[in-house]
């Protein structure tokens, strides 16, 4: 099984890309991460390092494949997660797109590619060019991590838009959301409401989990010795097992972006009205309690 997980920047997309794969492992399936993006930090909670890309370990061997081996450029990962970082072309030049093929290509010809039962392509989302979209030509399921936000919520439509033109050539689906970092999941409903797609978990927002990137650590290893993320690690654990049931999945149906503008503006505009409400009976009720005071 193939699974490209996208989403915006700074959503916490690559923890939870790392903490899916672990969980995964802990399934008891051999798992195989490659993080899709130049910055080539998608591994670093498996490896606690960021280790060498793609692009440079060719550029070492002065781009003779025959020269390159699966340990050059496969690095084990806690949990017993294999990693890869295709990396990137310098800024303002080249295609990721081209990156991760000649990734894919290089993990064939050495039959790697073929030695998982999961592959979990970790794909940046705030654009979804051809070149980004790449991995899903790869995939079978995508799923995109979100959030309770409207920058989020315009990515994921985005994301979701990539998956229908590819899912027209590729047996693609879109296995569904993933809310992170959020106590509150109204938006994300409003959005499943307009355009049905299966929301897999909605992770609150749980201060080690944001802070596990900065230690290079997974929830799963930091929960060795703070049995108190025990709790998080099975929200990581049910998207797992809904991964591994091969679930149908959906092809999202087109919200353009007018469409999804209107709907996250008439969002945003009844919550400031209800707390304009709120606000105000809240200062009927001090009021009348000063006077009663009085």
């Amino acid at each position: 099984m193939k699974v490209a997980i996208y989403g915006k920047g700074g959503i916490g997309k690559s923890t939870t890309s790392c903490n899916i794969s672990v969980a995964l492992a802990r399934r008891g399936k051999r798992v195989l991460q490659i993080g899709c993006d130049p910055k080539h930090d998608s591994t670093f909670t498996l490896t606690g390092f960021l280790i060498p890309t793609i692009i440079d370990t060719l550029q070492l061997k002065d781009y003779h494949y025959e020269d390159v081996w699966p340990e050059d450029i496969i690095c084990g990962g806690y949990g017993g997660v294999d990693c890869v970082e295709a990396g990137g072309p310098p800024a303002g030049a080249g295609c990721g797109g081209y990156v991760v093929g000649e990734t894919v290509k290089l993990l064939k010809e050495s039959n790697a590619f073929y030695e998982y039962d999961v592959i979990s392509f970790d794909v940046l989302g705030d654009v979804v060019c051809g070149g980004f979209a790449a991995p899903l030509n790869h995939a079978d399921y995508c799923v995109v991590i979100t959030d309770n936000g409207f920058d989020a919520s315009f990515a994921a439509n985005r994301i979701a838009a990539s998956v229908r033109e590819k899912a027209r050539t590729h047996p693609l689906r879109l296995a569904g959301l993933v809310g992170n970092r959020t106590s509150k999941r109204d938006l994300i409903n409003k959005y499943v409401e307009a355009c049905p797609v299966p929301v897999l978990e909605v992770l609150p927002l749980i201060e080690d989990i944001r802070v596990s990137r900065v230690k290079g650590k997974t929830s799963f290893e930091m929960a060795e010795t703070q049995p108190t993320l025990d709790q998080a690690c099975q929200f990581y654990l049910n998207i797992a097992d809904q991964l591994l049931s091969q679930p149908e999945g959906v092809v999202p149906r087109e919200m353009p972006d007018r469409e999804l503008f209107s709907l996250l503006s008439d969002f945003y505009s009844d919550r400031v009205c209800r707390n304009k409400i709120n606000g105000s009976k809240d200062i009927q009720f001090a009021i009348s309690t000063d006077f009663t005071m009085i």
